[in-house]
């Protein structure tokens, strides 16, 4: 089980080159690819895209791609002439105007000023640098991913703690519901002799009105498929692959069974360990919403 969010980062270097690759994730419903490269690794984009596609499924990625080339060779640096003149000009101009000030200004200061010195960058090798590029790329998630299983495991370890006291919280339910129907019988029986004053009446009715009630509020079908929905769920979290789809869908099962027996409910005990089980289901969908 892997969480959705991450950070994972590669470096390769050697006398030519030096290339770093950062990944961060977190969650998100599709695979949404975010990149910020040099604009000569445009034609690499769909390259990088599959490499990360062979370790991530879903989630908001952000690539981040550094790349430094060894400057060695005749050449390598060269001056705008023309903006040099420029600051050159300025300086006379500015001396000129304000005689009193000294002019230090010299070919030392000329070179540090901006723009004036240039790196000549050649264009890049593409057949050397893709699958340099591509290794370094996949290490990065490699190691994303290892991030991710370590925070996949806290949540597994939380969503099973959860699992937990959702099937305890059933099988107080479980044990409270058969009682339901006879503390109603018992009311029922107590209003209507209240009622009467002492005079006789039928009690083949009141069996009945019970009936009628027991049926409309027996919750049995829906406690069996949350200690079955309980059962899956610790499968899933088992499981190898991508299991976050699985589960969000089983979360919802838990839900609707859930608000089922809230709406049959004619208990005060029985309402709040439903409500009980809601709570817990909710938290376990936030967490959901974070695993690939």
């Amino acid at each position: 089980m892997k969480s959705m969010t991450g950070y994972g980062k590669a470096e390769f270097q050697n006398e030519k080159l030096t290339l770093s690759v950062e990944i961060k994730t977190v969650n998100n419903r599709f695979l949404d690819v975010s990149y910020k490269y040099p604009r000569s690794f445009t034609a690499l984009q769909e390259g990088m895209r599959s490499a990360l596609q062979k370790h991530l499924s879903r989630g908001k990625v952000d690539l981040y791609v550094n790349y430094k080339r060894a400057v060695s060779g005749d050449g390598a640096l060269s001056f705008d002439e023309d903006l040099a003149s420029s600051y050159v000009n300025l300086a006379k101009s500015l001396k000129k105007r304000f005689p009193s000030l000294k002019n230090d200004f010299t070919v030392t200061s000329l070179i540090k000023t901006p723009d004036v010195i240039k790196v000549e960058q050649e264009e890049i090798d593409i057949d050397y640098i893709s699958p340099i590029l591509f290794e370094t790329v996949e290490k990065a998630c490699e190691n994303l991913n290892s991030m991710r299983e370590f925070e996949g495991e806290k949540l597994k370890a939380d969503m099973l703690s959860r699992i937990d006291t959702i099937e305890s919280t059933v099988a107080v339910i479980k044990e409270r519901a058969p009682l339901v129907s006879e503390d109603y019988r018992k009311r029922l029986y107590e209003k209507v002799q209240s009622l009467l004053e002492g005079q006789s009446f039928d009690e083949t009715r009141i069996l009945q009105e019970v009936a009628i009630f027991a049926d409309k509020c027996n919750i049995d079908e829906e406690l069996t498929r949350l200690n079955s929905h309980v059962s899956q769920f610790r499968k899933i979290c088992e499981s190898v692959g991508e299991v976050g789809k699985k589960l969000d869908f089983l979360v919802q099962e838990f839900n609707r069974e859930s608000n089922t027996i809230c709406s049959k409910s004619n208990d005060v005990e029985v309402t709040d360990n439903a409500l009980k089980l809601k709570c817990e289901i909710e938290k376990i969908r936030e967490q959901i919403q974070n695993i690939e």
